[in-house]
């Protein structure tokens, strides 16, 4: 038996990927998409909301593996370019720390000269980044006890066992 990790897949230049305390915007993750050639960006934004199951969540903290978050993140790129090849950027940044409701969490983009396959590429991002990446969330959810007081509650949730969409 082998002890060695398969070879690190090494990013295309052009490729932006990050796990990052940093708030994440919109307009950056855009602008590293857009390219001359792109007939089409498609960005996927993925926000802390404020329930889940029926759940008050007041917030969410991340915390992921990062190299191997990373790599996955270059897997993901290498595959969109081997069933996609006239993708042009392939762009997935990740947050991690405490989160606010209403707060960015992810960001996937894709550049692409037609809007379909830009579509299709940046599903398969996030549904292989959700299913792969070694990211955890621990949601913190707030109740209400007999007696009226608040009551926070959290738990650790691995992104891939998040069974919605």
């Amino acid at each position: 038996m082998s002890n060695t990790l398969a070879p690190t897949i090494k990013p295309k230049t052009e490729d932006s990927f990050a796990i990052t305390f940093a708030p994440l915007s919109l307009e950056e993750i855009y602008a590293k998409a857009n390219d001359p050639a792109n007939g089409a960006v498609v960005v996927m934004t993925g926000m802390v909301r404020n329930q889940t199951d029926g759940q008050p969540v007041i917030a969410l903290e991340y915390q992921a593996y990062e190299p191997m978050a990373l790599r996955v993140f270059y897997q993901i790129a290498a595959d969109i370019r081997s069933s996609w090849s006239d993708v042009n950027r392939v762009i997935i940044y990740h947050r991690v720390g405490r989160l606010r409701v209403g707060e960015i969490s992810v960001l996937v983009a894709v550049g692409c000269p037609h809007r379909s396959e830009a579509f299709e590429a940046c599903r398969y991002a996030i549904d292989t980044l959700k299913h792969n990446a070694p990211i955890w969330k621990k949601e913190y959810y707030c109740r209400l006890s007999e007696d009226g007081s608040q009551i926070t509650e959290s738990t650790w949730v691995s992104i891939k066992a998040c069974q919605h969409q």
